[in-house]
């Protein structure tokens, strides 16, 4: 089942500003703090020096330039997250879509390599693996869609023929090509599967409610249109 969105519907979805878990997500572990305290210090520095040599008369431009400058470790995140989001929302057209898994499985993917010096001062290259999970999605219609995802204890509820919903993203009205696709939501087990939370969760859990609902009530139809048969005046959500 593929349901064409309203563009309203559409960015309370996937907001311009960053969600709070889009937040955690760039706020990353002690590192990532550290690389934006580290840019942050940098900063407040640069500019101390730059109203050194302009003089005090430029101080009370430079000054909220290094306030701003100095919190970047605060508010990098809100940037980084706000700016994938509108990777995203330059998408005009988007669809609710209802499928099913079709398959699980998990690789051993290579994110990384180090360069390290063993006992005998040999230069030894460590390659850093992570295991993943793969799961493939697909409907009535024949469209198909894979996404990787780092393995989760969770995820271990995960199986074929689970009903699985998602949003899509097309640059085409009747939403015959899909360019993108977002987290993955198993109602079932009240699961997401995703790296980067691009859905607003509690409004998507419950447009996912208010349609179920609405199928329910409707009568089943003996034949389903192709997706790519959905006139510009569909209803929309």
């Amino acid at each position: 089942m593929l349901v064409p969105l309203t563009r309203q519907k559409f960015e309370q979805l996937i907001p311009r500003i960053a969600t709070g878990d889009q937040y955690k997500y760039y706020w990353g572990k002690f590192p990532d703090f550290l690389k934006r305290l580290l840019i942050s210090v940098v900063s407040v520095v640069a500019v101390w020096i730059v109203r050194l040599i302009v003089g005090e008369g430029f101080g009370i431009i430079l000054f909220p330039v290094g306030a701003i400058a100095g919190l970047y470790w605060l508010w990098g995140p809100v940037l980084w997250a706000s700016l994938r989001n509108t990777e995203y929302r330059k998408y005009p057209y988007s669809g609710f879509l209802r499928g099913r898994v079709l398959d699980v499985y998990i690789t051993e993917e290579l994110i990384g390599t180090e360069e390290t010096v063993n006992d005998k001062g040999d230069l030894v290259i460590v390659e850093n693996r992570e295991r993943r999970l793969n799961v493939e999605v697909g409907d009535e219609t024949g469209f198909t869609t894979q996404i990787q995802v780092p393995l989760r204890r969770s995820h271990q509820d995960v199986v074929p023929n689970q009903i699985a919903e998602m949003v899509v993203l097309s640059t085409r009205s009747d939403l015959s090509s899909i360019a993108k696709v977002t987290d993955i939501y198993i109602p079932s087990r009240n699961l997401w599967i995703s790296d980067y939370p691009y859905l607003q969760k509690n409004v998507f859990v419950e447009m996912s409610r208010r349609l179920r609902e609405s199928r329910g009530r409707s009568r089943p139809s003996p034949r389903r249109r192709p997706r790519a048969s959905y006139p510009q005046d569909a209803e929309r959500w």
